[in-house]
């Protein structure tokens, strides 16, 4: 996979700065880590990243909201994870979901996924 711009939303602190470093150990660039809905949405329009990793349950609103915000106004893939991945399917049937806790592999297979997903629009 070749190197990606990553926004993260995570409304753990600790859980995203985590993620933040497994990624960039993956070799990509993390272009923000957010906490809530707000955040998320104005970070999304101002970075352009090439994929978000969004947490679906944010203290500050939720992250499908805020994905949902993003895709009015342009398309990036994305993916969700979550404590309760059967919620955010009910939700969002065709979204890549992980479910937490997760490893390495997992984060390759769903972000994968979820490029391959965009390029199948």
């Amino acid at each position: 996979m070749k190197a990606l711009r990553v926004l993260v939303v995570e409304d753990e602190p600790l859980i995203g700065m985590l993620l933040a470093e497994t990624l960039a150990m993956m070799g990509h660039e993390v272009c923000g880590v957010e906490t809530t809905e707000a955040t998320a949405v104005a970070a999304a329009l101002r970075h352009r990243p090439d994929l978000m990793i969004v947490d679906a349950r944010l203290r500050g609103g939720c992250g499908v909201s805020a994905v949902e915000a993003i895709l009015r106004t342009t398309f990036v893939p994305h993916l969700f994870v979550s404590g309760d991945a059967a919620r955010v399917q009910a939700l969002r049937p065709d979204a890549v979901v992980m479910q937490k806790p997760f490893f390495e592999p997992e984060l390759t297979r769903a972000m994968q996924h979820a490029l391959g997903a965009a390029v199948a629009l």
